[in-house]
């Protein structure tokens, strides 16, 4: 039985937040309490799922009182990935939501966000972007949307001129905008999407496990027609201080095949036929890395060549243990 519809004002109708957590207790008990302080007209109900966190989340959760929080309980850790898609399927199977908003555990809305979100005209989105920040108020590099600049010259000559990805991510000045604009890629921090939307893109692929599964997700949406946009009045905080001095070096190693394996889908998706010959730049750079991660070079390589093996035949089927195993790491 779905719940009866509660009376509301916001102008998007009724919201529902999936937050997917695995580990990070003090960053989620910051999350949770910072969504519940919107009033339910502005944000219904809110569903964590737990990756089969041992740090004493599921007590912590079981402990909150709160009639808005849903908590969905995996027993083994799928990813982020895995996490969205159960997550999202919750709340619309549940729920029957008009819109969704999607945060990892260490994000949340600045006050006043979701009230932001709710009066835009939301007649030309299909999706929206929030603007995300580092707690010290600077812009979140991680979450920078951006645009595909395979489908646009002149973020493709930017980029090829030396611009790196400021040449195709959006620059400080959109984020000053008053206007929302059009992107077509983007992460899954503060990322509103339409009910609709998700009846049209499905649910993000549980095999991608992390990395690149909301910019998969994002682009494909795009090239097949959805709309997104990206609204600077509508701020999130991002706390990445978990992976403090991790620039350069994954941690844990394992991490390393995800990466990888996924931004080459990604690449594959945006460039086309202009996917072959980038790889005659790509791959060198990518082999470079192994300089980053002396003294386990071995384990690298085994890692490496399997990621571009997967990703060049778009394998999202492998078990999490094989890349484990892999890895020589029993960590999960």
């Amino acid at each position: 039985m779905k719940p009866e519809r509660v009376d509301k004002t916001a102008g998007a109708g009724r919201l529902v937040a999936v937050v997917v957590t695995h580990n990070r207790l003090a960053q989620l008990q910051q999350t949770v309490p910072a969504l519940l302080s919107h009033p339910a007209s502005q944000l219904e109900a809110v569903i964590v799922v737990d990756n089969a966190s041992s740090d004493g989340t599921q007590d912590w959760l079981e402990g909150q009182d709160d009639p808005r929080l849903h908590v969905m309980r995996s027993e083994v850790n799928g990813g982020g990935a895995q996490g969205f898609a159960l997550g999202m399927e919750r709340a619309v199977t549940r729920f029957a939501p008009d819109w969704l908003v999607l945060m990892d555990d260490d994000a949340r809305p600045e006050p006043g966000a979701l009230a932001d979100f709710h009066a835009m005209d939301l007649s030309h989105w299909d999706a929206v972007a929030a603007a995300v920040y580092f707690p010290n108020g600077e812009i979140c590099e991680m979450n920078r949307p951006s645009r595909n600049p395979f489908w646009h010259a002149p973020e493709f000559f930017r980029t090829l001129f030396g611009g790196g990805r400021s040449g195709f991510h959006l620059r400080p000045q959109d984020y000053e905008a008053s206007a929302p604009r059009a992107i077509e890629v983007t992460s899954f921090v503060g990322f509103f999407i339409s009910a609709d939307a998700v009846a049209r893109a499905g649910y993000p692929d549980p095999g991608l496990f992390l990395y690149g599964d909301d910019g998969l997700y994002t682009l494909e949406m795009t090239r097949a027609g959805g709309r997104i946009g990206f609204a600077p009045t509508v701020r999130f905080v991002h706390d990445l201080s978990t992976f403090t001095g991790q620039r350069g070096r994954f941690r844990p190693l394992w991490k390393l095949y995800y990466y990888h394996r996924n931004l080459l889908m990604l690449y594959r998706l945006a460039a086309g036929w202009l996917f072959w010959p980038s790889l005659l730049i790509v791959l060198p750079k990518w082999a470079l890395k192994a300089r980053d991660h002396r003294g386990e070079s071995g384990v690298f390589w085994a890692l490496m060549l399997r990621a571009v093996r997967d990703g060049l035949l778009r394998r999202t089927d492998v078990p999490h243990d094989s890349v484990l195993g892999w890895a020589g790491d029993a960590k999960r």
